[in-house]
């Protein structure tokens, strides 16, 4: 009996053994195939390389270079207006004139004193020389003929005076219109007819329309970049159209309020299609420097060895890369090194994937400058 209890007993060892084996060993799927070996489905990213001069974007305004204000040299009234806010003039249009009735009169004065002086010459020249031909004669005096000289030559000053009496009584009346010194726009027109204007005074602004330029406000962190990027406009109204733009003015000053840095950047290649106070879009590009991939955040895992990736390769084997990281950004990280250009790597779930299991890509992410 031992030797059959024996037996049995190793039976139902041999036995529970065999069924702990089955129950431990993987069951194959309906499909016949063993599920360790079924590709696990992962989310990639193509690394993509380009340069690293970032792209920045600013709202900007389109305003003049130059923008001055106009007014008479003389005082008196306005007459007539000839602009409006928004007309654009040419250099030499008249734009405001004011009214001449006293300085019509002070001219005719000026031209009156300008016959008078000239009578007074010719009779005290004639004094002169008639003083003159007597004293060669012994007829007169020396001092007779000293006064006539003298008197002849107060007569040719009085004559030079009221010539230049009559030359700024004429360019008084000159003044009396206002013109424009260059091609512009009116942009504003601060007085009206009937109004008594000091010399001076603003009577009309003028734009030149041949200086427009773009006014960003720029942070602290751009003032040093902005000085080496190049730089591009577009309007808001045209889109599709890009002018070239140059840095001309960076204010040394923080503006109080902002804490930003006035900019103005010229156009050179400014058309009819810019406007005064349009919106526009900025773009400032730095200067090319190292190439990187742009890879998202959710990519870049570390397990003490250093910033890693993990690459899909043929037949979806994964294989863990050191990278070296330029620097990072709000969702991404720009890799210099330890990827190649056109290589799939894994964007998602990176820290609970085994490197030796075989995957299969089921998805593509693609970073555009918007996630810059």
């Amino acid at each position: 009996m031992s030797v059959i209890a024996c037996i049995r007993s190793s039976i139902v060892v041999l036995a529970l053994f065999a069924a702990a084996c089955d129950s431990a060993a993987p069951k194959p799927d309906r499909g016949g195939k063993d599920p360790s070996r079924t590709p696990q489905p992962v989310m990639v990213v193509t690394a993509r390389f380009e340069d690293s001069g970032r792209i920045r974007t600013f709202a900007a305004t389109i305003r003049p270079s130059i923008e001055s204000d106009l007014g008479f040299r003389i005082s008196g009234k306005v007459a007539r207006r000839l602009v409006r806010t928004g007309d654009f003039v040419h250099s030499g249009q008249a734009l405001l004139t004011l009214d001449t009735n006293d300085l019509r009169l002070q001219r005719e004065q000026a031209e009156a004193e300008v016959k008078a002086a000239q009578s007074s010459l010719v009779q005290a020249e004639a004094d002169e020389a008639r003083a003159t031909a007597l004293q060669s004669k012994g007829w007169t005096t020396k001092a007779t003929l000293q006064k006539a000289g003298a008197t002849a030559e107060e007569a040719r000053s009085r004559l030079v005076r009221a010539q230049r009496a009559l030359d700024l009584a004429t360019h008084s009346l000159d003044y009396a219109t206002l013109e424009a010194d260059a091609d512009g726009v009116i942009t504003a027109t601060p007085v009206e007819p009937g109004q008594v204007i000091s010399a001076g005074q603003a009577a009309v602004r003028l734009a030149r329309r041949s200086e427009l330029e773009a006014v960003v406000a720029l942070p602290e962190s751009y003032v040093e970049p902005v000085q080496r990027a190049t730089a591009s406009l577009s309007l808001w109204s045209l889109p599709g159209k890009t002018y070239d733009a140059r840095l001309r003015e960076l204010s040394f000053a923080a503006d109080p309020a902002t804490r930003t840095f006035a900019a103005r950047f010229v156009i050179p290649s400014a058309d009819d299609k810019i406007r005064i106070g349009m919106s526009a879009t900025l773009t400032l590009r730095e200067q090319a420097g190292r190439h990187f991939a742009r890879l998202p955040l959710t990519a870049v895992f570390n397990h003490g060895r250093g910033a890693s990736v993990l690459i899909v390769g043929d037949g979806g084997r994964l294989s863990e890369r050191l990278v070296t990281i330029e620097r990072y950004e709000d969702r991404s990280a720009l890799v210099t090194s330890g990827v190649m250009d056109g290589e799939s790597v894994v964007a998602l779930g990176v820290e609970n994937l085994d490197p030796r299991l075989t995957v299969r890509p089921v998805s593509s992410l693609s970073l555009s400058s918007a996630d810059k």
